[in-house]
């Protein structure tokens, strides 16, 4: 199993996690830290080939973090 980490600055903009969950074959990660999520719920979708599991920020749309994972 590899892990990462990745700072994605903000998921806030439509289709940023789709992006992020792109790039992430390239490098063969199974386990990927997610800072800055900035959305405003807490919940689980799926993304690709990857889950995305995440939790809130702040009242401003700060800080928020998560983590995607795959299976394969």
């Amino acid at each position: 199993m590899i892990f990462g980490t990745l700072n994605v600055m903000s998921l806030y903009r439509t289709g940023s996690l789709a992006t992020a969950a792109r790039e992430l074959p390239r490098y063969k990660l199974n386990l990927v830290g997610v800072q800055e999520v900035r959305w405003d719920t807490r919940c689980a979708v799926k993304a690709g080939g990857y889950n995305f599991f995440y939790e809130k920020g702040n009242e401003n749309r700060q800080l928020g973090k998560g983590f995607l994972y795959t299976t394969e």
